[in-house]
């Protein structure tokens, strides 16, 4: 080469043997071994094809040795669109359409003699179309139906070309083919994959480095290369289905980093190796189908995936059912579609009375369900035989029986127990019964029990034992889903029922309730009205009954208690408030002496037709009018208690007498009720008039009413309403009265004024007098204290000690026993009190007496509660008399005519004692 006219060579670079000889390969040092060994006479084969290849059309030629002379050896390829001959020659089984850069197969060899397998990997090359123009990849050479041969492992992608007109450098980068390294290699680390150079390095120092994914972005550092060599490598075993591909670039520098080559594309493909078995997307999967199914019929889907590649046979998975469990009445039930995982039904006999579920374990294996080299996977399938309606219900037995009182309802009188060997408390198995015959007015029906299945017989409509004695039932069951096809209803689905009727004793019950009769109100006392009877329903009972009253609002009814004959007790008036609407009700009671005696109510409404028996009434009663006429009048309604026709069209009129009456007044008729009074003068004093009024009804005979109207005459203001005086004099009090009146309450007022006032005063002068009296000597409203306790004991000193200790006590132990004062000294055990002192003052006798409590209380020799206590003895010869001694007596020396002079608070007193004895 000279220099400036470089040649650019382009030498295609394979893979490296990754497997056992790699180190040999490195070397280029091919061992010739002594023996032979089964296998391929390449680690793998790479050959070129165009993008579509036609069906039939031979790719390459791989070449086995089994050390036998290949007799029997067949081969295998992990794709359908490719197969391989007896003679090792690789065609296209159809059309196929190539990817845009290659495909990667495996090619199986095997031995039926021997057993053995061998494997070799068969690469696929899109050709591109500089290579179809007469360029092919300098050292590499592909023969037609031969393997492409290895010639060197270094790749020269930079090229030079030279014209006839001189050296001229012209880059046209070639294609390179993709490097293809096998996933889970296992070493050693790092494995060369290829070398890359320039033609320049025999003249300047140049450094190879690679970019991308694996390289200096992340994952890092799974490739490398050296830089000074160019030899790249990988560093770690790959996994393809962590990465399928890598696409790195490789560059060419000088010292200085100056750019040498244009940067190249390089792509590394991962090739795939079965490592990974189908997984299942559930361990267990859930079906059912129908008992009594035909073959053929679907049952459910199982799916499985695998991670390997799926256009390779390691990712083809097929499935297949290993066991089923029961296997009854056949061991192959089921069959699965080993592509798609469907399973279906390959038998008749699927029966849920028999087998309920079935569990099936379906096997995936890769490989296209190869079993000696593929990978394996389980699942459990869990097919649930589910029910149809064929088996109808049946009764137990063909008769029932049960009994039910008359005039009962909602009363259950026969269970009907069926049996069904479907699926419980399903469409299927729930009983619907129906009475066919025996029951033609309705009286029972048959509920189910959602619980126990059985049939109900419910009464729904009340028998009556006088009627019907017995009923005779013809009763059928059948499910709520109806019988699958094929299937008939059973004999026994069909049952009868007697159900008997019990007599009890029925209350009488009156034919006709309401019971209407007319009659004219003011009827005598002891009519006959009509008789209200009751019927005793019991006909096979001989029983009586007997008649009451229930309800008679207004008491004007009697009935005979024997036939229910009702008479009169009192005079019947429609304008009674017992009466509604004309209509008068009371109620009867009939009863039985039956056992229990029964009985029954009815009404009796009396209509009551009006007669002319009372007499119209005028309204209002009371009015006023002006003094003077045509100011205004006096509207009058007449009201009658009878209804039409005793009522109006009224007649109005004034009486003759008085004959004031016609003289001053005047009465208009308006219409059939109303009419108008009014001033026949031209002036009435003013004052209160009583006016006659005659009212006279439309009754046949009429009836007529004097009624009286208080008509109050007053003076008027221009609006023609009373004044207030005015009214005044009307009421009958003239000027002199009304100023009387006035006066008197004036004068009421001023005397309650000054009793006011005179209160206040006293009040004041009470306040100041006690304020110059000396609180000693007032006498009103204070607390007096006398200290006298007999002549003055203040002045003496007496000696109590005579309280404390007596002198002797032969006077008691000598007394018969009995009952003794309670001042004398008790005979026995004496408490022991506190030492009092020998003198006390009598202001400490509540200190005493307290004292004395104290001991008595601590005392457990004292009697409880209420019981006399003796504080202590006097003893005898006291100089103190007995008090018993004292007398209230007003008889004695002692003069109280000082009491007069203490004021009105002693005045009793001083009745009593000073003012000696009354008349």
């Amino acid at each position: 080469m000279r220099t400036g006219s470089r040649v650019l060579l382009v030498l295609l670079a394979l893979l490296l043997p990754v497997w056992g000889s790699v180190a040999a390969a490195h070397n280029g040092d091919l061992t010739v071994r002594p023996t032979c060994k089964p296998g391929f006479s390449e680690e793998d084969y790479t050959a070129f094809v165009s993008q579509n290849i036609m069906e039939g059309q031979k790719l390459l030629k791989v070449k086995f040795n089994n050390c036998a002379g290949n007799k029997g050896v067949r081969y295998e390829t992990n794709s359908l669109d490719f197969k391989v001959r007896a003679d090792g020659t690789m065609y296209a089984a159809h059309q196929v359409q190539m990817p845009l850069k290659q495909r990667i197969l495996m090619v199986t060899a095997w031995d039926p003699q021997t057993l053995g397998r061998w494997d070799v990997i068969v690469r696929l090359l899109v050709a591109e179309k500089s290579q179809h123009n007469g360029h092919k990849p300098k050292g590499r050479k592909t023969v037609p139906g031969e393997p492409a041969q290895q010639q060197s492992d270094t790749l020269l992608p930079w090229r030079q070309h030279q014209s006839s007109n001189g050296l001229r450098r012209q880059k046209r980068d070639w294609v390179i083919p993709p490097i293809n390294v096998p996933e889970n290699s296992r070493g050693p680390f790092p494995q060369q994959l290829v070398r890359i150079r320039s033609d320049k390095d025999k003249e300047i120092h140049i450094r190879y480095s690679i970019t991308g994914v694996g390289a200096d972005q992340p994952p890092m550092e799974v490739f490398s290369i050296d830089p000074v060599s160019g030899r790249m490598y990988v560093t770690r075993p790959m996994d393809r289905e962590e990465r399928a591909s890598y696409h790195l670039r490789a560059h060419a520098v000088d010292m200085n980093g100056n750019k040498v080559e244009n940067p190249i594309d390089l792509y590394i493909y991962v090739i795939d190796m079965n490592d990974n078995r189908p997984e299942f997307i559930n361990q267990v999967y859930n079906g059912s189908v129908d008992e009594g199914s035909k073959p053929g019929t679907y049952v459910m889907t199982v799916t499985a995936n695998d991670a390997d590649d799926s256009t390779t046979a390691n990712g083809m998975v097929r499935y297949r059912i290993v066991t089923q469990t029961p296997q009854s009445p056949s061991q192959n039930m089921f069959t699965i579609n080993s592509e798609t995982g469907d399973i279906v039904t390959v038998a008749a006999g699927l029966d849920r009375e028999k087998v309920q579920q079935y569990i099936v374990i379906v096997q995936a294996t890769d490989m296209e369900g190869n079993l000696n080299y593929g990978l394996s996977n389980t699942a459990t399938a869990i097919i649930t035989v589910t029910d149809v309606n064929d088996n109808p219900p049946e009764f137990t037995t063909s008769t029932y029986s049960g009994e039910v009182p008359e005039n009962r309802v909602e009363v259950v009188v026969a269970n009907l127990t069926v049996m069904d060997r479907d699926q419980p408390h399903s469409p299927n198995w729930n009983a619907i019964y129906r009475i066919i015959s025996g029951d033609p007015s309705g009286h029972f029906t048959i509920r189910t029990d959602p619980v126990t299945n059985e049939g109900m017989v419910t009464v729904v409509k009340a028998v009556d034992y006088e009627m019907n004695r017995a009923f005779m039932l013809t009763v059928m069951v059948s499910n709520q889903a109806p019988l699958a096809s094929g299937i008939q209803m059973s004999f026994q689905s069909t049952a009868g029922v007697t159900i008997s009727v019990t007599d009890v004793n029925e209350a009488p019950y009156f034919p006709t309730n309401h019971k209407l009769i007319r009659l004219e109100e003011g009827v005598p006392t002891g009519t006959v009205l009509t008789t209200f009877s009751a019927v005793d329903p019991d006909r096979f009972m001989q029983q009586a009954v007997r008649y009451s009253k229930l309800s008679d609002p207004a008491n004007w009814l009697n009935i005979n208690a024997t036939n229910g004959q009702i008479t009169t007790a009192a005079v019947l008036d429609r304008e009674s408030d017992y009466i509604k609407n004309n209509v008068y009700e009371a109620t009867f009671l009939a009863a039985d002496n039956g056992i229990p005696p029964a009985s029954g109510t009815g009404t009796l409404q009396i209509y009551l037709i009006d007669i002319n028996d009372n007499a119209p009434e005028l309204l209002p009663k009371e009015a006023q009018i002006c003094e003077k006429p045509n100011l205004n009048v006096i509207n009058i309604t007449a009201a009658d208690a009878d209804i039409d026709p005793n009522v109006g069209p009224f007649v109005f009129e004034l009486p003759s007498v008085p004959s004031a009456v016609r003289k001053n007044w005047t009465i208009t008729r308006l219409n059939g009720d109303y009419a108008q009074l009014s001033l026949r003068i031209t002036y009435l004093e003013a004052g209160v008039y009583d006016v006659p009024i005659i009212v006279t009804d439309s009754g046949n005979p009429p009836l007529y009413n004097t009624s009286i109207i208080k008509v109050k005459v007053c003076p008027c203001d221009e609006n023609g309403d009373c004044t207030t005086i005015g009214a005044v004099a009307a009421a009958g009090l003239g000027t002199g009265a009304i100023i009387a009146i006035l006066i008197c309450i004036i004068i009421l007022l001023t005397m309650v004024l000054l009793f006011v006032v005179w209160m206040k005063r006293r009040e004041k002068e009470r306040h100041t007098k006690q304020l110059l009296i000396d609180p000693e000597d007032d006498v009103r409203d204070n607390i007096l204290k006398y200290d006298e306790e007999g002549g003055g004991e203040e002045d003496q000193d007496y000696d109590l000690s005579q309280l404390q200790q007596p002198e002797t006590m032969d006077h008691v132990l000598n007394k018969t026993p009995g009952v003794r004062r309670v001042d004398e000294r008790p005979i026995g055990a004496e408490p022991q009190y506190p030492i009092r002192p020998v003198i006390p003052h009598p202001g400490d006798i509540g200190d005493f007496i307290n004292e004395g409590l104290r001991a008595a209380d601590n005392d457990p020799t004292a009697p409880p509660y209420d019981s006399l206590l003796v504080f202590d003895y006097e003893g005898s010869g006291s100089t103190a008399g007995s008090v018993s001694s004292l007398n209230s007596s007003s008889s004695g020396d002692q003069d109280y005519d000082y009491l007069n002079d203490w004021g009105p608070r002693f005045k009793k007193l001083a009745d009593m004692y000073g003012g000696g004895e009354e008349d």
